[in-house]
């Protein structure tokens, strides 16, 4: 997938984006943000940061920057902040793979259903390591191809569907923690059979 098709596949999906992903989206984002450690003054960057239907989980004393490649899905996001008076929160129209920011700014960067989005994972796992401060948190929260031999072909199949509709299905999450060399904490499911992971890892550069 290309950025321009992906502009397009999701400027289209924002009309529609929360009534759909939300039941699936927001408990699991919420789950991450309560099992980090954010202080006061930490900065945080919120990779596809989308419609910003999860923004309000957000501390008001931490700062966030949430960017998107999607004009559409931004303005949806800019409602939810001016709605809610989030001043903590600011959003940007950057793609992932050319973060527009100094190296070590950011205490956390967190990439939630982006990473099989992209056309280089790998390329924007480079540039969140770069932006976030050594021994910073990344945090990746997406699908990943099933170990499962029977499932892993299932989704290898169905891979040329879901790209039409944003996402690759067949994404390895051990070769993407290899290529990326992705220093991993700990990995998690918010349920015990679930569609998608929760990958923390220290930020090694």
């Amino acid at each position: 997938m290309q950025n321009s098709s992906i502009k397009k596949i999701y400027n289209t999906q924002s009309y529609i984006y929360d009534l759909i992903f939300k039941r699936f989206f927001y408990p699991r984002h919420r789950h991450v943000i309560n099992s980090i450690d954010i202080r006061p003054n930490h900065k945080v960057l919120d990779v596809g940061v989308g419609t910003g239907l999860t923004l309000p989980l957000y501390p008001e004393f931490c700062e966030v920057t949430g960017i998107d490649l999607s004009a559409e899905m931004l303005k949806k996001a800019q409602d939810k902040v001016d709605k809610f008076d989030m001043t903590h929160i600011t959003l940007k129209e950057m793609d992932a793979s050319n973060l527009l920011f100094e190296d070590d700014t950011f205490d956390f960067v967190i990439a939630t259903f982006v990473i099989s989005v992209v056309p280089d994972p790998v390329k924007v796992i480079a540039e969140m390591k770069r932006v976030c401060k050594k021994d910073g948190l990344l945090i990746i929260m997406n699908h990943f191809k099933s170990k499962n031999k029977l499932m892993g072909r299932i989704e290898e199949a169905l891979n040329p569907f879901t790209c039409k509709i944003g996402w690759k299905a067949n994404l390895c999450l051990d070769e993407l923690t290899k290529k990326a060399n992705l220093e991993i904490h700990r990995k998690e499911s918010l349920k015990k059979i679930d569609l998608w992971k929760i990958v923390y890892a220290v930020n090694n550069k």
